[in-house]
């Protein structure tokens, strides 16, 4: 059985009015009536709809996230550093996945806007970005965060994908590498891209060959897959670069695959830093993106937008870490060398 507003006023003996105000708080209610209410509700087990007292009300605390993929971690991560923001000032999260399909991004943003939230934070599932249009004419203040397009002007928060692979490469060549492989999702992608353009120009400084690169795709499947197949060949390398999380576990996997030792046999450094990652044998050596630093970025963009209508736009670029551990080496000599294609 539904329990209702009417119940929870019956049983505090107020009105539906007071219970509504209690918890909506439109109004001021005296305490001891606050306490009636809450008690009965307690009683009762009476949960308010408070988005739909929020709708009626025309002004929703709400704000509503669109990413390309809720099984990908750093999105659910990233997303929960930003919920953490928000919940402290009164505000709920609602959530959707564009599935890394353009179309049902568009789908997703639509319906998501039909909860009249007061902003959106968006991570685009292409570099087209096809959706600023609809977020645009929508008059609803917007974040792009991650994947931000080269040509977007308007708020976005991202980090210095560039610094990144500087950093990861840079570690790599002061142990004595000298031919790598990087893992990449999909070149299709700006940060993607930049994280390469970063590693390049490490190598470029150094007099050494441009990495053998490969596109593993959006997910651990695919990755697994491609990097297996991969190992089976005969070019020389001592250390492999993910630039992804689902990129990290396909090395991980196919490294396992084919009985290599890391860092004995192969050097590897992944990106995003997990838990799981210190209780992987060896712990692995990582880019760890400030994603916590991220999620109070991205709210303050919207915040200011909420605070001044006429707030001006701003990227923000936040610098990523390497947390060295065991999973990096020097190069094996000799017969410990990996040979790959």
């Amino acid at each position: 059985m539904v329990v209702s507003i009417k119940d929870v006023a019956q049983r505090a003996g107020v009105s539906p009015g007071t219970v509504s105000n209690v918890f909506s708080g439109n109004r001021a209610v005296k305490p001891d009536l606050v306490e009636r209410v809450r008690s009965a509700a307690t009683e009762l087990g009476y949960q308010p709809d408070r988005a739909a007292s929020q709708l009626r009300a025309g002004k929703a605390k709400i704000v509503a996230a669109l990413v390309p993929d809720l099984n990908n971690p750093f999105f659910t991560t990233l997303i929960a550093a930003i919920e953490a923001s928000v919940r402290g000032e009164g505000y709920d999260i609602i959530v959707s996945s564009s599935h890394g399909n353009a179309d049902e991004e568009a789908s997703r943003l639509s319906a998501l806007l039909g909860w009249k939230p007061t902003g959106v934070v968006i991570i685009p599932c292409t570099d087209e970005f096809a959706s600023r249009e609809l977020l645009s004419s929508s008059g609803v203040p917007f974040v792009v965060a991650d994947r931000v397009p080269s040509q977007f002007d308007g708020d976005a928060v991202t980090v210095d994908n560039v610094d990144a692979g500087v950093k990861a490469t840079e570690h790599l060549v002061a142990l004595g590498h000298r031919q790598f492989v990087v893992a990449a999702s999909s070149m299709m992608l700006q940060n993607i891209r930049e994280r390469c353009e970063g590693i390049q120009s490490v190598l470029t400084r150094e007099g050494l060959p441009a990495p053998t690169l490969i596109e593993v795709g959006l997910d651990f499947d695919t990755a697994a897959d491609r990097l297996g197949t991969f190992m089976e060949g005969e070019r020389q390398a001592t250390a492999f670069i993910a630039l992804t999380n689902f990129a990290t576990l396909g090395i991980l996997a196919s490294v396992n695959k084919n009985g290599l030792s890391v860092p004995r046999d192969i050097s590897v450094l992944g990106f995003d830093d997990y838990s799981w990652m210190h209780a992987f044998n060896p712990p692995l050596t990582a880019i760890r993106q400030p994603v916590e630093d991220m999620g109070r970025a991205i709210w303050n963009r919207l915040r200011g937008h909420l605070d001044d209508e006429n707030e001006p736009a701003a990227r923000e670029k936040l610098l990523c870490n390497l947390v060295v551990r065991a999973s990096t080496g020097a190069p094996a000599t000799g017969v410990g060398t990996l040979r790959l294609a």
